[in-house]
């Protein structure tokens, strides 16, 4: 009865060892299972934080491209505009240097029209001195030659010397005519020294003469008008 009893104890004991048994492997396989999954979870968390990671990096990617993109076509937007300015300013300069080059043309045509007239004016101005200055002449010369005839036949004429006397006085007479005609005058040369129509070649001290008093004439001189011709040559009294 003992024995039986204490069989049944150990298959008692036995069972019960086999049931924690059991319950240990279920427990610890439970416990590998719920590693199992946390592993799995955290795989799959991993993952998704890689996903979004990706993902991130790529929306990051498209806002930089699109960022390039924007400031491309500013770019872009700018350079065109820079162009556009550059053609209308190169237009305009090309419009003012054609304003530029058309007056350059003007004043270089019309500086080689007042060359011309200029030295048309040269010529002729030439021409009409050269014309006046020959018409000068032949006046003077015209009432002058007169005088040279009559001295020539005072010189061919044979008599005495009262005779030759007269003919020089007439033909001096015949001289100053000439030269009233052409409106030329002795320059006085009496009384006092005037540096603007006498020439004094000597000077004397003589108390008989007041200073600057023209004591005696060498030579006469002659004007037209305001015009000197000849100086007076004369001596002067300090």
């Amino acid at each position: 009865m003992l024995k039986d009893e204490d069989m049944n104890a150990q298959d008692a004991e036995k069972k019960c060892a086999e049931k924690e048994d059991e319950c240990l492997e279920k427990d610890k396989n439970s416990k590998a299972g719920e590693k199992i999954d946390l592993d799995e979870k955290l795989q799959e968390s991993d993952n998704e934080n890689i996903d979004e990671e990706e993902k991130v990096d790529e929306k990051k990617s498209e806002d930089e491209a699109e960022v390039k993109e924007e400031e491309v076509d500013e770019l872009e937007e700018k350079r065109k505009k820079l162009q556009e300015e550059l053609k209308k300013e190169n237009f305009k300069l090309k419009d003012e240097n054609n304003k530029i080059m058309n007056e350059f043309k003007a004043l270089q045509d019309r500086l080689s029209r007042t060359m011309a007239e200029y030295d048309n004016f040269r010529k002729r101005t030439s021409k009409e001195k050269e014309g006046i200055y020959s018409d000068a002449c032949k006046d003077i010369l015209k009432e002058i030659l007169p005088v040279l005839d009559n001295l020539e036949r005072a010189a061919k004429s044979e008599g005495n010397l009262d005779a030759l006397k007269k003919g020089v006085e007439m033909t001096m007479k015949q001289f100053n005519t000439a030269l009233e005609k052409l409106n030329v005058e002795e320059i006085p040369s009496e009384g006092e020294f005037d540096p603007n129509v006498h020439n004094a070649v000597m000077h004397i001290e003589d108390d008989n003469y007041d200073k600057n008093c023209i004591v005696e004439v060498f030579q006469k001189g002659y004007k037209r008008g305001d015009k000197i011709i000849r100086y007076s040559m004369v001596k002067v009294a300090n």
